[in-house]
């Protein structure tokens, strides 16, 4: 449980880099620093379950893809995933916003991906 809180933590930080980096990537909900950060935690959570879920089904289908791309089709999966999640965060009053596929949603999951790696690095790794 505490190795999947941290995920969610993660997540949060790496989408949050990404609204600070990426034009077009913007998180609306909560007004307070406190209510911004729970923001940010509830739509890392979302992209946790998205990728928990969802991306292992489409990196079944996608695999010869990924053969033929040499692994650079990830990018473009990660990207899908934050599309969906941001199709499912508008739903809620607690949205994330990609403004464009091709552009926007790939530098955010390129930055996402780099961010999750170095933090995923840096922090220990919790036992359940």
């Amino acid at each position: 449980m505490i190795s999947f809180a941290v995920k969610v933590v993660v997540n949060a930080v790496a989408i949050w880099v990404a609204t600070v980096l990426v034009d077009g990537v913007s998180v609306t909900g909560g007004g307070s620093t406190s209510s911004r950060v729970l923001t940010y935690l509830f739509i890392g959570l979302l992209f946790g379950l998205v990728n928990a879920f969802v991306k292992p089904v489409v990196k079944v289908l996608a695999f010869p893809f990924y053969v033929i791309t040499l692994g650079l089709f990830t990018l473009v999966v990660n990207a899908l995933m934050l599309e969906l999640t941001a199709w499912l965060s508008s739903h809620t009053r607690l949205t994330l916003t990609l403004d464009h596929f091709w552009w926007t949603a790939v530098w955010a999951a390129l930055v996402v991906t780099i961010v999750s790696m170095i933090l995923n690095a840096v922090l220990p790794d919790p036992k359940d």
